[in-house]
């Protein structure tokens, strides 16, 4: 073989190491790491609020020498929220829709027949972290608010033997219900998956109209400003 062979030889070569080097580089980035978590798996840290919605009343300023009331407004609780943030709020102020599920133990719930009173709706899953982080928070709240003042409806989309089993296990105190997937717009835990991610929370008040609407990680205690805020 010639030199000028050869060197055509060395310099093809080379030109192929270089588009694989340069398609191994592209693979790599593209390519998720195992490790790495999904939008859904990451830690209440990295998530970060939305900007407030434009349909939560920021609280009207007043005298500022009158005592402090108790309450607390939402806007002033949506604002500082960190690990969770409002979501679907073209519904907020409008009439939940109905639905009827069954629990793990086979009995019927209809959201209208807890009319009068606070209704937290918390769509989760058993294989959702952060849905498993809220729950020792949903068990001392159930704890601590009698249920003729407020229900709690954790409605999830498991099969029915491992909803149960999780629920024995966590010894949840509270309602679970079983989405077939026939809920109504936009209720349904793989609808507002695809949508917005789990665990989200709907707040609806005694005149059946949503409150609010979280996705991400809730505290015990943003749930109960969120309770308690106008």
């Amino acid at each position: 073989m010639s030199k000028q062979d050869k060197r055509r030889c060395c310099g093809a070569a080379v030109t192929i190491l270089s588009i694989v080097l340069v398609a191994a580089v592209i693979w790599m980035g593209c390519k998720k790491h195992p490790d790495q978590p999904t939008q859904t798996e990451r830690h209440p840290e990295e998530l970060q609020s939305e900007p407030i919605a434009k349909n939560i009343a920021e609280p009207v300023k007043t005298d500022t020498n009158a005592p402090a009331g108790p309450k607390v407004s939402l806007y002033s609780v949506v604002k500082a929220a960190r690990t969770w943030r409002p979501v679907y709020t073209s519904l907020y102020h409008k009439p939940a829709p109905d639905f009827t599920l069954t629990d793990t133990a086979g009995k019927e719930h209809k959201l209208s027949d807890y009319r009068g009173k606070d209704v937290l709706l918390i769509f989760w899953a058993t294989w959702c972290r952060p849905c498993q982080m809220e729950v020792p928070g949903l068990v001392e709240l159930r704890r601590t608010i009698s249920e003729d003042k407020l229900a709690m409806l954790a409605i999830s989309s498991d099969k029915p033997d491992v909803a149960k089993r999780f629920v024995a296990d966590q010894e949840i105190n509270y309602t679970v219900l079983l989405d077939k997937g026939n809920m109504p717009e936009p209720f349904g835990v793989m609808r507002i998956y695809s949508r917005t991610g789990v665990p989200c929370s709907f707040f609806i008040g005694p005149d059946g109209k949503i409150k609010l609407a979280t996705s991400g990680l809730l505290s015990l205690g943003n749930i109960r400003a969120i309770l308690q805020a106008e």
